[in-house]
């Protein structure tokens, strides 16, 4: 299989991404064999909103890192201990790697896997502090532990002409879906959803799924905000002045949520007349203000251990000025890390094959080649509302 080419997204420093050739992936793990893995020629990857963490310098990213952790593909080679995916199978790939075999994967917190990064518990494709793994906005890309880690999709024809809705299985469904379940979201809650971009928007559509009864998005890009208003999601744009409860009350006729999502993380920015200040930690206290006593904050935004280019010396080292006295008192319940996409992605697929939900309208997805990733990756740092889909083997006008 070797005499493929292949290309992948490359991490330059700060702000830049390029495209070039890379190695063509080996059924190896380091200078061991890796006879639990397979092969993929990717037919969707896409750009994540933590990839721009890393592309704005707010990580300690090396360059040289291939970038991507969300993608879709067709095996093309399998180890020989892989039994149950075949050569050809069209599958979906969690971007969280997991062995199948520790004590956390057995509990099926497979975002949290021992044994695929010696620096902490948890690995992805193409991302910083998380196992040194190749991404995947690329050609072609190795998968471990295959049989464990892969959905494959029951019908590989009808998954190509709903592949623009499957490719989100990867990571952004199940994590904005994740962050509503571990908010508690589900039938006749009110939910705040702290931003609109596309996790956000994911977890809009997954509380509408859920049977909220009002879904609330919370965003500082006009675009945004249309996007979410599109599929009956109420909005409040923070870019105004005002107090969050009152205008909570405007919606609902109450001061406060059943259920709060942040889906912005640690780059987040004060309300009002000082949105172009950085505050990492206003989401938050945000949640712990508007959420009601007993109710639950899900927070799939991302927070680094490390963000050297934090505005305080504090953030620099992720540590950040919370009142959880507020959250303390009023029971509240906090749920954090990466989603484990695997509790998710089948039922979400059949979601999506049934026609239940609407997820690559929901999100405004867009398709490119990999020649257009750096575009994609500038007009997305730009608060472009859209999903940037990437389809590395096709020219995309």
């Amino acid at each position: 299989m070797s005499n493929h080419a292949n290309r992948g997204v490359i991490y330059q420093g700060n702000g830049t991404v390029k495209v070039d050739a890379i190695p063509f992936p080996e059924l190896a793990i380091g200078n061991r064999r890796c006879d639990h893995g397979v092969i993929l020629k990717v037919v969707t990857t896409n750009i994540c909103g933590s990839d721009q963490h890393m592309v704005r310098g707010r990580t300690t990213a090396p360059s040289g890192l291939v970038l991507g952790h969300e993608i879709t593909g067709q095996v093309i080679e399998c180890g020989r201990d892989v039994e149950f995916i075949k050569v050809g199978d069209l599958v979906s790939v969690p971007f969280n790697i997991a062995c199948g075999r520790c004590r956390n994967c057995k509990e099926g917190k497979t975002g949290i896997c021992l044994n695929v990064n010696p620096a902490r518990p948890g690995a992805a494709y193409g991302y910083v502090d998380m196992g040194g793994w190749v991404g995947g906005q690329a050609d072609y890309v190795m998968v471990p532990y295959a049989d464990f880690n892969l959905l494959k999709f029951p019908d590989a024809d009808q998954a190509l002409e709903k592949i623009q809705d499957l490719t989100l299985l990867s990571d952004i469904l199940p994590t904005g879906f994740h962050g509503c379940i571990t908010a508690g979201v589900g039938p006749g809650s009110t939910v705040y959803i702290a931003g609109a971009g596309p996790v956000g928007l994911a977890a809009a559509a997954s509380a509408h799924l859920l049977g909220a009864a009002c879904v609330i998005v919370g965003d500082m890009v006009e675009d945004r905000l249309n996007q979410a208003r599109s599929f009956g999601c109420e909005t409040i744009d923070l870019t105004q002045e005002g107090d969050m409860q009152d205008k909570i009350e405007a919606i609902l006729g109450d001061r406060e949520v059943d259920a709060f999502v942040d889906c912005v993380g640690f780059e987040a920015h004060a309300c009002g007349c000082n949105h172009h200040q950085e505050s990492p930690a206003v989401v938050l206290n945000s949640a712990m203000q508007m959420t009601r006593a007993g109710g639950q904050i899900g927070i799939p935004g991302l927070y680094v251990t490390e963000d050297p280019g934090a505005t305080d010396e504090a953030a620099k080292q992720g540590s950040l000025s919370m009142r959880f006295g507020l959250g303390w008192a009023k029971s509240h319940s906090f749920h954090t890390g990466q989603c484990p996409v695997m509790k998710y992605h089948r039922q979400l697929m059949q979601a999506i094959l049934f026609d239940k939900i609407d997820i690559a309208k929901a999100v405004n997805v867009q398709m490119i080649s990999l020649d257009q990733a750096p575009q994609g990756y500038a007009d997305f740092d730009g608060g472009a509302a859209k999903k940037f889909v990437i389809d590395p083997h096709k020219m995309v006008s």
